[in-house]
């Protein structure tokens, strides 16, 4: 079955180009014109990444992420207005994977597509070499690649696709600290350029799940001018 992907946007204009491109990629594509038929409809049958408009009537991109986020992982694409730097770092915090400032080149949108379908894979693919069966065990912390779980001190942290890819590169290499650049690779993979804060921002919301579940979490480091690395407990 070819992946599906869910259009999420007032713009029927936008919603048509897009659909026709996507489809002769060989994509599925379900197209909903406000964020209530779409949380409806997704929560119904979940597709395997949502594109979603920010501004929408009856609920805006920013609510409907934060509703999808409370019961799913599914990868998230947010288009923003460009230069609208709040707009962007508001939807990472909520949770959302990438973004594309808008107006947009249809190809750049298939290949960030593209590039988080494979990441979300990848993430799911059973670990090679250093990480045996697919298992992550650092101290208190548990990956599994296999079944994309997070476990902290046996408390389940719900994380999407990049959060998971971050917090796996982190912990690989305990102690070890990782730029901005390096964690973008591992998160976004090579030649997709991504801003720093955006790195920063996923960060952020990853603390705040693990702190969900632990109020003392205090693995992930901040050296600044550096990076960031994972502390063993």
């Amino acid at each position: 079955m070819p992946p599906t992907i869910a259009l999420v946007d007032d713009d029927r204009n936008i919603l048509t180009s897009v659909s026709m491109t996507l489809e002769q990629e060989g994509f599925q594509v379900r197209t909903f014109t406000d964020g209530e038929s779409a949380l409806q409809g997704l929560m119904a049958r979940p597709a395997d990444l949502a594109v979603l408009d920010i501004k929408m009537p009856r609920m805006d991109g920013m609510e409907l992420l934060q509703r999808l986020r409370q019961r799913s992982a599914m990868p998230v694409i947010f288009l923003t207005s460009k230069d609208d730097e709040l707009d962007e770092l508001m939807g990472l915090r909520l949770g959302a994977d990438d973004y594309i400032t808008k107006p947009f080149s249809q190809r750049l949108l298939l290949e960030r597509i593209r590039a988080l379908l494979r990441r979300n894979e990848a993430s799911r693919a059973e670990g090679s070499g250093t990480v045996a069966g697919g298992i992550i065990a650092r101290g208190d912390l548990v990956l599994d690649e296999t079944k994309h779980t997070c476990l902290w001190k046996g408390q389940q942290v719900q994380l999407t696709v990049t959060e998971f890819l971050l917090v796996k590169a982190l912990a690989v290499r305990p102690g070890m600290v990782k730029n901005r650049d390096q964690l973008i690779d591992a998160a976004y993979g090579e030649n997709i350029y991504v801003d720093d804060r955006t790195i920063d921002s996923h960060v952020k919301r990853v603390r705040k799940k693990f702190r969900q579940v632990d109020n003392d979490f205090a693995q992930i480091e901040t050296l600044y001018g550096l990076g960031y690395r994972y502390k063993e407990a």
